[in-house]
């Protein structure tokens, strides 16, 4: 409920049934429903149940939607359009922009784009609805208490409400958001951690001065209900904001617009106006209060805004039944939001003078009118057999409505029951999300055939959803139909042409099908689109390695690794990889004739795989640096690190790695005219330890390499052979 102003000050000390003027029904349940005295233990409740049971509570919620959340947004419908004075009165919110919101729902059903904008605003201003209604009730209850607030005062009290607000809206909007439907503000964290700090302070110090304000003129004691509610209002926004910035834990926006906070706020809501409709009903001659058929009217009204819409998208018009519910929940919501905020104001006389019990005189200023609409609604309000009949059964038709809806909605979370799934696709199969649960199911049961056709009919109706065409491109790949995958990713390209995922999959299909060219295509338009893409310059430096590029290749080497130095935690890859790729940089540079740029590269490789403990990574950078500092004629450094490689590959017992790294030794040895004796030891010790089956190639390479060695050293051949070790120990301490 919007703002209450009032300019009313003048009150009764007691109402027309003789309960006290501070009360609106009675003290307990003022205090637990319309105050929110309720609020500690129900989300406590909430917390710690739903993290236990989130199927169960889901469909609790939905069922309470039915007699709560539905009929709360009918109770705004009912109060603007049930009178024609005030159907007049309001008439730019009546008309004007609920025409504009019912053509926003037709345009959100055919443009899938505008759907996370819609619930963006939704999910963002449903906190801002709760506040202003409870800042309302409060002003209520202190003015009933006998409160005529100054403007400093009433300032400084609807202030905190807002500065509550606007600690929650950071929470909301700080860093990337995580949920497809909400497009977040991207606020970093440090500058929102230190505004809701400042915020904090602030809401403090306004709270202090006009709640002090309040109890001079009225005693604490009065302010109980205004108290309550301010404590809720605590509660549900400061309290959660608390705990963010203390643990680091993140507040989903759903939660506040779906869970039990917009139960309490339903509930509340309906407290205020079922109150406000009797009053109403009292002060009007000939009528009686009748809350069964009020309440009635309320529960069948806010069944037919929500229920009817999705069922008939999907079965008409075979639109995604979920994207139509989300669409039909936000644009309700918000129709709801600017209504309720332009009808329930107390600078209003007729409602002050309902809500405050104040002597101002209710009119019943109702004038006649002869509009069709006006017309049609007393004939259908009248005591007249055919729209009594008519009521009825539009009642009955809505109530049988919710309760397959309700029956469809429980059969479908049931994710591990194939049976219950089937059965909710056969009320309505036009439903993505269920074509997800009902795939997966019948994939785990080996059933691949209906799986598939699941997964296509989840594509069909929601062909921008990422999801069912991951699981689809999967299963293919999987059954190695590759063509059928690439043809997916093309068709899939049609809706959404700047998915960088999906034109990441599309590149490596293609080059999968033998369509390099293609494959960098793809990639490069995912850079296009997203230049910070670690994989995407990954896939492209490999490609071109393999197509003899090496200088283009180093280069996306190098963007890769300059994306991951600025990750943090579990998003920066394993040190082992990271390693691996300043290698193949590293190689790639060496054939780019960048000397200068490989020794960095190999430098950085051995000194991380030395931090991470990673010896046999080290001890191939090693060699590849050594090989390089000897080509520069750094003969001590390449000593060094051919000595250090090998002491490396003993340690680990990696016989592999000694034979080639021995090998490289020795041939390093001969070529850079150390003692030819040393350089045979070591390509011996290369052909003992290489592997029994090597590829013949090698195998001769090796064998060549010892036997001009060989012939060279004459005499000192069998002293070496029968020293072996004590030649190899020379040549590992060998120094020019």
């Amino acid at each position: 409920m919007a703002e209450l102003k009032s300019v009313v000050k003048s009150r009764h000390n007691t109402d027309e049934r003789g309960v006290a003027a501070e009360w609106i029904y009675n003290p307990w349940l003022d205090l637990i429903v319309g105050c929110g005295a309720w609020s500690a233990p129900l989300l406590l409740l909430s917390y710690f149940s739903i993290a236990s049971s989130v199927r169960t509570w889901a469909v609790i919620f939905y069922a309470l939607a039915l007699f709560f959340n539905y009929p709360h947004y009918m109770a705004t419908i009912y109060r603007a359009y049930h009178r024609a004075e005030d159907f007049h009165k309001y008439r730019i919110f009546t008309v004007h922009i609920t025409a504009l919101l019912a053509l926003t729902l037709v345009l959100s059903h055919s443009w899938a784009g505008i759907l996370p904008w819609i619930f963006t605003i939704y999910l963002t201003w449903s906190p801002w609805h709760y506040s202003g209604q409870n800042y309302g009730l409060f002003m209520m209850f202190a003015r009933r208490a006998g409160a005529t607030p100054t403007n400093s005062t009433r300032r400084a009290l609807y202030g905190a409400f807002v500065v509550s607000y606007l600690i929650l809206f950071l929470g909301f909007h700080t860093g990337a958001s995580t949920d497809p439907l909400f497009i977040s503000l991207g606020i970093p964290a440090a500058v929102s951690r230190w505004e809701q700090i400042l915020f904090a302070v602030v809401f403090v110090a306004l709270a202090t001065f006009g709640l002090s304000r309040l109890a001079q003129e009225t005693g604490w004691r009065k302010l109980l209900p205004s108290l309550t509610l301010f404590s809720s209002q605590c509660l549900w926004f400061l309290l959660p904001a608390g705990i963010s910035l203390i643990k680091g834990l993140e507040i989903p926006q759903s939660r506040y617009s779906m869970g039990v906070l917009a139960v309490m706020h339903s509930t509340q809501y309906l407290w205020i106006t079922s109150y406000y409709a009797r009053r109403e009903a009292s002060g009007d001659k000939g009528r009686d209060w009748r809350p069964w058929a009020y309440f009635g009217v309320l529960i069948a009204g806010g069944i037919a805004l929500f229920v009817p819409g999705p069922w008939l998208a999907s079965r008409l018009f075979h639109y995604d039944f979920t994207r139509s519910f989300l669409i039909f929940t936000a644009l309700v919501n918000i129709h709801h939001f600017i209504l309720d905020g332009a009808i329930w104001k107390l600078r209003d006389g007729r409602i002050a003078g309902l809500l405050l019990n104040s002597r101002v005189r209710i009119s019943d200023a109702a004038s006649e009118t002869g509009s069709r609409l006006s017309y049609a609604w007393r004939w259908l309000t009248s005591g007249t057999a055919r729209a009594r009949q008519l009521r009825v059964g539009a009642a009955l038709l809505l109530l049988l409505w919710a309760t397959v809806d309700q029956v469809r909605y429980y059969l479908a979370l049931h994710g591990d029951n194939l049976s219950d799934l089937q059965r909710a696709a056969a009320l309505d199969s036009f439903d993505s999300s269920l074509q997800m649960r009902l795939a997966r199911q019948e994939l785990e049961q080996g059933q691949a055939q209906p799986a598939e056709a699941a997964w296509q009919k989840a594509i069909l109706l929601s062909p921008s959803d990422p999801a069912p065409r991951q699981a689809l491109l999967r299963f293919l790949i999987g059954q190695n139909r590759l063509d059928e995958a690439f043809d997916l990713t093309e068709a899939s390209l049609r809706y959404t042409p700047d998915d960088v995922n999906l034109l990441m999959d599309r590149g490596l299909l293609a080059q999968r099908r033998g369509h390099p060219d293609l494959a960098v295509e793809s990639w490069n338009q995912a850079l296009a689109i997203d230049p910070g893409h670690a994989s995407a310059h990954l896939y492209l430096a490999d490609e071109l390695d393999r197509q003899g590029k090496p200088r283009e290749s180093a280069a996306h080497y190098r963007a890769f690794l300059e994306i991951v130095a600025r990750q943090t935690g579990s998003n920066r890859p394993e040190p082992q990889k990271i390693i691996a790729v300043l290698l193949r940089m590293a190689d790639c540079q060496v054939r780019a004739s960048q000397s200068a740029q490989a020794l960095q590269s190999y430098q950085s490789a051995a000194r991380i795989a030395a931090q991470t403990k990673q010896s046999k990574l080290e001890s191939i950078a090693n060699v590849n640096e050594a090989a390089l500092q000897g080509e520069a004629g750094r003969l001590d450094e390449a000593l060094q690190l051919y000595q250090h490689a090998l002491r490396l590959d003993e340690s680990i017992g990696d016989r592999t790695a000694s034979a080639e790294d021995w090998f490289a030794y020795g041939h390093f040895l001969d070529d850079a005219g150390f003692p030819v004796g040393l350089a045979y030891a070591c390509l011996l010790k290369s052909e003992m330890l290489q592997d029994p089956l090597p590829e013949a190639h090698q195998q001769q390479v090796r064998t060549d390499a010892r036997e001009q060695a060989e012939r060279r050293a004459r005499t000192e051949v069998r002293t070496i052979r029968h020293n072996l070790d004590r030649s190899l120990s020379e040549a590992l301490e060998l120094r020019r």
